[in-house]
């Protein structure tokens, strides 16, 4: 008997899935994040290397015939050395069978739909769209990090949250909404606080002290605060969200050929469940097949079954998981 290998690792957390070729899932396995860029290469590869050997479980590792790897950060794997970094931890465990790494968005993708061609909008901490063909990513649009992009991600939202919170402590305006929950969650503050002028430069001063001390990206932790303000009726929100989802869209579109009928996959926290901005990029798509991805370690088990089994594989089962 033969397996294949799916992994999902991400920065918080790495998920792997082993399946045969009826598309069960035989076993699974978790570790912590394993993203090369957020953790030293050497730590990624173990928890990688972590959750393969406990999906393998009692199975052989060598009977594996493909292992699919999404992962957070693929791009660090350019850089030889840390390439060989996870090559060796592949051979630790046994693996005899090539370990294809792609970026997490493919995974993505797969996880939602069978198509070979669409588009992957990713919108959490960070936002790229991606076009895929033949189910590989074939070129992107954003995602070039918080300095230069990531629009409508959950780091873009919470920035503009603490612009919007600065602007209305600057011009006089009312700091109710999402104003004051910025201020409650950044500094303890409330309006008894900031009842004047040298009240709210103080708080001014405050706001942008305490959002240059931490990695920028913990700008991500306002982001809730807009939806919750944008639910609320606030303007100000609602303008922020209604941004949020043209950039996505727009790089959705862009990302497309003309006339494409393709399906269009969303990912991530800001485009997900009960999103606001998730709402607005479907509207925004109407017309387009529009899919939500489920669950990134069955589509690259998926992907990895396609590899060692070939077309028409069964898709894993979700209740198997």
């Amino acid at each position: 008997m033969s397996f294949a290998i799916g992994v999902d690792a991400g920065g918080t957390s790495t998920r792997a899935a082993l399946v045969d070729a009826a598309g069960a899932v035989l076993g699974t396995g978790r570790s912590e994040g394993a993203n090369p860029n957020a953790h030293a290469p050497e730590a990624a590869a173990g928890r990688i290397a972590g959750a393969i050997t406990a999906a393998l479980g009692a199975h052989d590792p060598g009977a594996v015939r493909a292992c699919v790897v999404g992962m957070a950060g693929v791009s660090k794997l350019s850089d030889p050395g840390v390439a060989a970094v996870f090559e060796a931890a592949w051979t630790r465990i046994g693996l005899t069978c090539a370990v294809r790494t792609v970026a997490d968005a493919e995974v993505a993708y797969a996880s939602a739909t069978p198509a070979p061609d669409g588009t992957v909008v990713v919108a959490g901490t960070g936002s790229i769209v991606g076009r895929i063909r033949n189910r590989r990513l074939a070129a992107t649009t954003g995602g070039y990090g918080w300095l230069l992009g990531d629009e409508g991600s959950a780091f873009w939202l919470g920035r503009e949250a603490v612009r919007s919170t600065l602007e209305a402590l600057g011009r006089g305006r009312p700091l109710d909404g999402l104003p004051s929950a910025v201020l409650a969650a950044a500094l303890g503050l409330s309006a008894v606080d900031v009842r004047d002028d040298a009240g709210r430069l103080a708080a001014s001063r405050a706001l942008i002290t305490a959002a240059n001390a931490e990695a920028p990206v913990r700008l991500a932790r306002f982001a809730p605060l807009v939806s919750a303000a944008h639910d609320a009726g606030e303007p100000a929100a609602r303008e922020i969200v209604a941004r949020a989802a043209g950039h996505l869209a727009e790089n959705a579109l862009a990302a497309r050929e003309p006339g494409e009928s393709t399906p269009v996959v969303l990912v991530g926290s800001v485009l997900t469940g009960a999103s606001p901005v998730g709402e607005l990029v479907r509207r925004q798509l109407a017309g387009l097949e529009v899919l939500t991805s489920s669950d990134g370690v069955l589509g690259a088990a998926w992907l990895a079954a396609v590899d060692a089994f070939g077309e028409g594989t069964p898709r894993p089962r979700a209740q198997g998981y």
